[in-house]
């Protein structure tokens, strides 16, 4: 397998790195951390006018019919620069739409997406659920020529922001059977929608989500009734990939921040970094990023080609079993290696720390991800 990005891939990902390292500097992020909406709308319509929300959309609808082997620099980028934009929540709600959506939900929804005049969340996580994503006790009840949804959905992130939330209910069965699950298409303003809105360990924005009546046409319905599982599968491990690859901007931060502390940090006269002690931490640390890479190209390979199914969530499962190690090591290193002084709000390090801590639970912990993997 080719880790080298290809011609095209480099150029994007040189672009995005120089509009993070520029316009997206942590001074920059804290401001928008702090605002009332907790993303800017400036940097939104800058993500749209390089062509980064049309990334992966079809050109059919005025996208570029890019891969998640295509996203990884974009990703790689908003890890370096703890983008908090919903950029990742967006491209997810849209692949439901690109994947399973009819001819007119993919034309009122996609080129929107592309411009960056709609932003979108994905509604799934629920009490007691933990990992399982075919644990759904949310109902969707036919009523007349649509449905009626009730239920809650807990950490919806960058649900706040969304204009269009993807909202998994269940149509028939039991709360975790497989068959049963079906997904809509709901407006974030619907009668009978609410969120609790609140800001998250790593500085997005998320939100509980209570449903309480709420009415959606039929079209508002995703692919087949009852059938919505699969793909809910499909979308996850494709979201699993992409976070691979922000983890991997995140652990080259974290690096790069650390190798440069032990550089200038002195102790005794000397750098700290001349101590063979701590020159075996950094290049273990090395270490674990270069296998993240690999892991993560693998991840963005598998969920853009394999056909089968299992295979996928086996292969993007050892991906983030391995991305999640290496959270783990790199973030907290990175701070051992700080001192206090890591623990700051003033140190980026301590925000990226905080950040590779989410990375290794979102979409699946270890424990959950190895048994998957076994399974």
């Amino acid at each position: 397998m080719n880790f080298d990005y290809n011609e095209e891939q480099q150029l994007l990902a040189d672009s995005v790195k120089r509009f993070v390292g520029k316009d997206y500097d942590f001074e920059s992020r804290k401001k928008i951390v702090s605002s009332a909406n907790g993303y800017s709308d400036s940097v939104w319509a800058t993500l749209a006018e390089m062509g980064l929300l049309g990334l992966p959309i079809s050109p059919d609808y005025d996208g570029f019919g890019g891969g998640a082997l295509d996203m990884m620099g974009v990703m790689e980028s908003i890890g370096d620069g703890l983008v908090v934009e919903p950029f990742l929540a967006t491209t997810m709600g849209a692949q439901f739409v690109a994947r399973g959506g009819s001819a007119a939900q993919k034309k009122a929804i996609l080129p929107a997406v592309v411009e960056g005049k709609l932003k979108m969340a994905f509604a799934q996580t629920e009490k007691g659920a933990r990992y399982n994503l075919a644990h759904v006790a949310t109902k969707a009840k036919k009523s007349g020529a649509g449905y009626v949804l009730d239920g809650e959905k807990n950490v919806v992130v960058h649900g706040p922001s969304a204009d269009k939330i993807v909202v998994s209910a269940r149509t028939s069965g039991a709360d975790s059977d497989a068959k049963g699950i079906s997904l809509f298409l709901v407006d974030a303003k619907a009668p009978g929608l609410t969120m609790k809105s609140y800001r998250t360990l790593d500085e997005l924005r998320a939100c509980d989500i209570v449903l309480k009546g709420v009415s959606v046409p039929a079209d508002a319905l995703i692919g087949k009734e009852g059938e919505g599982l699969a793909l809910i599968e499909e979308v996850v491990d494709y979201g699993t990939a992409l976070i691979c690859a922000e983890a991997v901007g995140a652990i080259k931060s974290a690096n790069d921040a650390t190798l440069e502390y032990l550089k200038t940090r002195k102790q005794f006269g000397v750098p700290i970094g001349a101590f063979q002690a701590l020159q075996h931490r950094m290049v273990d640390m090395v270490v674990s990023y270069e296998q993240a890479k690999s892991m993560a190209c693998l991840a963005c390979d598998k969920a853009d080609s394999e056909k089968d199914p299992a295979e996928r969530k086996r292969l993007v499962s050892a991906a983030k079993v391995r991305i999640s190690e290496a959270c783990r090591h790199v973030s907290q290193e990175s701070i051992q290696l700080h001192g206090g002084m890591g623990m700051t709000e003033e140190m980026k390090v301590s925000h990226t720390f905080r950040r590779l801590t989410m990375i290794a639970q979102q979409f699946g912990d270890i424990d959950h991800h190895l048994e998957r993997f076994a399974g």
